[in-house]
C-alpha cells in the first residue's frame, strides 16, 4: 500500500500539466436560513434514508427541517417537490457513480449523460453543486470496463471536464469532484481502486481545466485518511474547494469527542479563509441519530 501511495504522490509531483487560477467563488444561493451563520450546514440524505435510521423522505425533512438554520444534500431529485414544503434547498446533488467515472473514456458517454441531467435538474431548481468522480482505476469487470493508468486517467478526466463545463458555466452549476479513500474497505466507508483518492491529483485535474464551474469537493474524512494536514490543504487549496463534507475519523460515524478531527478548528479554518460554501453532514449515525446531528450541528456552529 505505502509503495502504491507514493508512486500516485510522484507521479502528481512531476506532472506539466499547466496551472490555471479560478477566479470565482464557490456557487451560493442566499437563503433566510443561513443569513447569519458563518458555516452554512446541510445533511446528506444517504447515511439516514438508506442507512442509520433509515427515516423515509418526508421524515428525513422533517427531522433536519427541526434543527433549525440547515439544510440538505444528496436529497433524491424524485422527491425534490417535498422541499418547497420546509423552503429547503438541495446544496449537492448526485450523478453517475464512483465506480465508472470520467477516467475512463470508456464510460464518457453515460458520465456526460448523467452529468447533463444532474445538471438540467439542479440549475432548474436553483441550486448550486452536482457531483462527480474520477471512477475505479480498473472497470475490467464491468460492462464496456478497462484499466487505466493514472496519467491515461488524468487526461481523460481534464477532456471530460472540459466538455462539461461550459455546459455548467451556461445552466450557472458547479461540478465538485470528490476525492475517496482507497484504504478503507468496508462498505461505504472506503473505496479501494478508486483513482483519485489523493487531492494532489483531483487539483492537478481541476487546475487544468481552469474553469470556475469544476471545483473540489473537500471531504474531510476521505482526505483525513489519505492526506491529512487539513487546516493546511484549506489553507493552501481554499480557492478551489467548492464543497465541503464532514464525517468521523476513523469509522464515518459521528463527529463527536470519539474521533481524531477537530471540527472545531475545521470549521474556523475555513472561516478565517474565507469559504462561503456549504459543509455537509455526510456520516452514519451508529447512535440516536438526532441527538448525533444536534451535537454536530453544535461543534460546527462557530
Amino acid at each position: 500500500m505505502e509503495e502504491k501511495i507514493n508512486s500516485r504522490r510522484a507521479f502528481v509531483k512531476q506532472s506539466t500539466i499547466g496551472l490555471g487560477a479560478l477566479l470565482a467563488t464557490p456557487s451560493l444561493l442566499s437563503f433566510n436560513s443561513f443569513s447569519e451563520r458563518k458555516i452554512k450546514q446541510v445533511v446528506a440524505a444517504w447515511p439516514f434514508m438508506n442507512a442509520g435510521p433509515k427515516w423515509s423522505p418526508e421524515v428525513f425533512l422533517q427531522n433536519i427541517n427541526s434543527l433549525g438554520h440547515v439544510n440538505v444534500e444528496l436529497f433524491p431529485v424524485e422527491h425534490w417537490g417535498m422541499l418547497k414544503k420546509y423552503n429547503m434547498i438541495c446544496a449537492a446533488t448526485k450523478s453517475h457513480t464512483f465506480i465508472r467515472g470520467m477516467n475512463n473514456t470508456n464510460h464518457h458517454a453515460e458520465c456526460f449523460t448523467t452529468l447533463e441531467k444532474s445538471m438540467d435538474a439542479t440549475s432548474r431548481a436553483g441550486f448550486p453543486n452536482v457531483m462527480t468522480f474520477t471512477g475505479l482505476e480498473d472497470t475490467s469487470g464491468e460492462k464496456n470496463g478497462s484499466k487505466v493508468s493514472l496519467g491515461e486517467g488524468m487526461k481523460n478526466c481534464i477532456e471530460g471536464y472540459k466538455k462539461m463545463v461550459h455546459i455548467a458555466e451556461k445552466k450557472k452549476v458547479t461540478l465538485i469532484l470528490e476525492p475517496l479513500n482507497s484504504k478503507v474497505t468496508e462498505n461505504m466507508k472506503g473505496h479501494p481502486g478508486y483513482q483519485g483518492d489523493h487531492i494532489d491529483y483531483c487539483l492537478q485535474i481541476i487546475k487544468a481545466v481552469d474553469s470556475p464551474a469544476l471545483k473540489l469537493l473537500f471531504d474531510v474524512y476521505h482526505i483525513q485518511i489519505m492526506d491529512g494536514d487539513i487546516i493546511s490543504n484549506i489553507r493552501k487549496n481554499i480557492e478551489y474547494i467548492g464543497h465541503v463534507q464532514v464525517a468521523g475519523v476513523p469509522g464515518r460515524g459521528e463527529i463527536d469527542s470519539q474521533q481524531e478531527i477537530n471540527y472545531r478548528a475545521v470549521m474556523n479554518a475555513l472561516v478565517k479563509n474565507g469559504y462561503t460554501g456549504y459543509v455537509g453532514h455526510e456520516w452514519i449515525p451508529t447512535k440516536d441519530a438526532m441527538a448525533g446531528l444536534k451535537e454536530a450541528i453544535s461543534i460546527c456552529d462557530v
